[in-house]
């Protein structure tokens, strides 16, 4: 591992948008993200050079690189634009690692940020939630070893990776268990140089904190994982990829609330409601 320290870097949209896709990068360095100086943010330029989707909108005042910013005026974003998102299924324990690493993918249109409701059609079933250490992917990467396996790998989010429970005995590809709208929430930042090797993960859900697990229990671990992907396909900067959820989960419902939580990274925390295109259905 290398000895820089950690950084935050989030994707952010002002509280009062010059458009409505305006977005700009910040990043942090103070190790105690709650204090005052954990909440102040310096406007920077992308971390993913040369993706459109990821470029940071035009500078404008207040908004130019090196400007402070203050936490409260601006909302947290998924942390990235992905081009593919990736969760690793059967990947927990000695089990896991029995069986050849396998990922299934998901929509990148499934993505929402911190705070964003999680919406469940009246007809989905029963629904879990999966907190997950979550790569963010920084450059173009094809057939990466475990010697360079880092290199790909611009930092850590928290990932969701909700999954219709019912859907997945009748769908063996999991297509419409894990890809329907609003089924990967991923944030609310990215950590650079983290050490992922055992880091606490976890869910409150409502309120009630179940029980935890570590990503030491992991069965294929995160340079594996990258080696594995990068085997058949170039991985893009800003994807995603779930490494697998070791932990309790609980159902969730309209109504509630879910928190993921990975040590070092902090709370991924979103609402559930009923889905809204219902709604305009009716």
């Amino acid at each position: 591992m290398t000895s820089r320290l950690p950084r935050r870097i989030a994707r952010v949209r002002p509280l009062t948008p010059a458009a409505p896709d305006e977005q700009f990068f910040v990043a942090n360095d103070a190790p105690d993200f709650e204090s005052g100086a954990g909440k102040e943010w310096t406007v920077i330029d992308s971390p993913f050079p040369g993706s459109r989707a990821n470029a940071a909108s035009p500078a404008r005042e207040g908004w130019e690189p090196g400007t402070v910013v203050d936490e409260g005026g601006f909302t947290f974003l998924a942390p990235s634009v992905p081009v593919n998102v990736f969760g690793m299924a059967h990947n927990t324990g000695q089990p896991g690692r029995d069986l050849p690493p396998q990922a299934f993918h998901k929509a990148a249109s499934s993505v929402i940020g911190p705070g964003e409701a999680i919406q469940l059609s009246s007809t989905v079933g029963y629904v879990d939630p999966e907190a997950e250490l979550t790569v963010v992917v920084g450059r173009p990467a094809r057939g990466l070893t475990l010697e360079t396996a880092r290199s790909a790998i611009l930092g850590y989010t928290i990932g969701n990776d909700v999954s219709a429970r019912d859907l997945q005995k009748t769908d063996e590809l999991w297509i419409s268990a894990k890809s329907q709208d609003t089924f990967t929430p991923a944030g609310p930042w990215m950590v650079t140089e983290l050490d992922d090797s055992d880091l606490s993960i976890g869910i409150v859900h409502n309120g009630k904190e179940l029980t935890t697990a570590s990503s030491a229990d992991l069965g294929w671990k995160v340079d594996e994982i990258m080696v594995y992907l990068t085997s058949f396909m170039t991985l893009q900067p800003g994807d995603l990829v779930l490494t697998g959820f070791p932990a309790e989960c609980a159902r969730i419902q309209p109504g509630d609330t879910v928190a993921c939580r990975v040590e070092g990274i902090g709370e991924l925390r979103n609402p559930v409601t009923g889905a809204s295109w219902e709604d305009l259905s009716a």
